[in-house]
């Protein structure tokens, strides 16, 4: 399963510097989560084939190999802490969407 993270940094936080935090600790802090296997965090740069901005400027995608393990994996304090840390750096409510692949290709 995958995760879609959407979101927009609040007013006054710069990229560089959540670009910096999500280096240093969001991405490792999840990485080292049992129940994922994966974690990408990507800036968005606009609507394809326009020149109109990205209605978010972030995309996190979590791709988790045991879910019911990830709701463990999060219950935990270094967790708790990075999403802590995270509310701090996104505005409103970011956009958590779970996904699944069709099983097409």
């Amino acid at each position: 399963m995958r995760v879609i993270v959407l979101f927009n940094l609040k007013p006054g936080k710069t990229a560089a510097d959540y670009e910096d935090w999500a280096r240093t600790r969001d991405i490792p802090g999840v990485r080292s989560m049992p129940s994922v296997d994966d974690f990408t965090v990507l800036r968005t740069t606009g609507l394809l084939g326009s020149d109109t901005p990205a209605p978010y400027g972030y995309v996190e995608i979590i791709e988790i190999a045991d879910m019911q393990g990830f709701w463990t994996d999060i219950a935990t304090e270094a967790a708790q802490a990075v999403a802590a840390e995270f509310r701090e750096w996104a505005a409103d409510e970011p956009v958590f969407m779970t996904t699944e692949e069709l099983g097409l290709g």
